[in-house]
C-alpha cells in the first residue's frame, strides 16, 4: 500500500461529488495498514474503504515458502518496497505495477532502477467496499457516486490515467477477486465472522 495522505488532494473533488450524490459530509480517513483500516470499518468510524492486494502469488504459483526458500521482510507499503529495490537496499520485492508506474511518472525512481521478473494476471488494484450496517438507501447513493463520477480534468484523472486506470468499473467477488481467493488460499487466510 502506499501513503494514503499523498491521497488527499488527487481524491477531494471525487469526495465533494460523494458529499453532493449521498448529502452527508464526507471526510478523507487516511490509515497507514490493512489492519487500521478494518479496524476503523469495525468501529465505526470508517465506512467506505480500498482493501488489500497481497503479493504471495510465489507461494501459490511457486510454492515458494517464506523462511524456507526466501526470508521475507515487510517494508509496511509498496512504495518503501520500490524505494528499497531501486536503492539496493533489497534484492526483490513483490509490489503492485500500477504504484511503480506512478512512482516512475513522478521521478520519485527511474526504470532503469527496476527489474520486472514476474507479472501476475491483472486483477483490480482496489476494490471499494462499505460497511455492511449502512442503510440500503445510502449504499445506493454511494454506488451512485461512484458510477455517475465525471473524470474527466479532476485530479483522478491526472492521476490515475497514467497508469491505465482512471475509472471505476464494477466488480464481483467470484469473477473478477478469484487470483486474491487463491493467494488467500495459499497463506491459509480465512475471513470468519465473529
Amino acid at each position: 500500500m502506499e501513503d494514503p495522505a499523498v491521497y488527499k488532494e488527487v481524491w477531494s473533488e471525487f469526495l465533494d461529488h460523494l458529499s453532493e450524490t449521498t448529502g452527508k459530509k464526507v471526510q478523507f480517513f487516511p490509515v497507514q495498514s490493512n489492519a487500521a483500516q478494518i479496524e476503523a470499518m469495525r468501529a465505526g468510524r470508517l465506512h467506505i474503504a480500498g482493501f488489500k492486494a497481497p503479493s504471495a502469488i510465489l507461494k501459490a504459483d511457486y510454492n515458494m515458502v517464506p523462511g524456507e526458500d526466501f526470508e521475507p521482510v515487510f517494508s509496511g507499503k509498496h512504495d518503501n518496497s520500490i524505494l528499497g529495490v531501486a536503492n539496493q537496499d533489497y534484492k526483490a520485492a513483490a509490489i503492485a505495477n500500477s504504484v511503480l508506474n506512478r512512482m516512475i511518472s513522478r521521478d520519485v525512481v527511474s526504470e532503469d532502477q527496476i527489474v520486472s521478473l514476474y507479472k501476475s494476471q491483472t486483477f483490480p488494484t482496489t476494490s471499494y467496499g462499505i460497511a455492511h450496517n449502512l442503510k440500503p438507501e445510502l449504499q445506493e447513493k454511494i454506488q451512485d457516486a461512484f458510477f455517475s463520477f465525471d473524470w474527466e480534468g479532476t485530479a483522478l484523472e491526472e492521476e490515475f490515467s497514467k497508469s491505465g486506470e482512471a475509472q471505476f468499473v464494477p466488480i464481483t467477488f467470484k469473477n473478477h477477486w478469484e487470483v486474491i481467493r487463491k493467494i488467500d488460499d495459499a497463506n491459509g487466510v480465512a475471513y470468519n465472522c465473529q
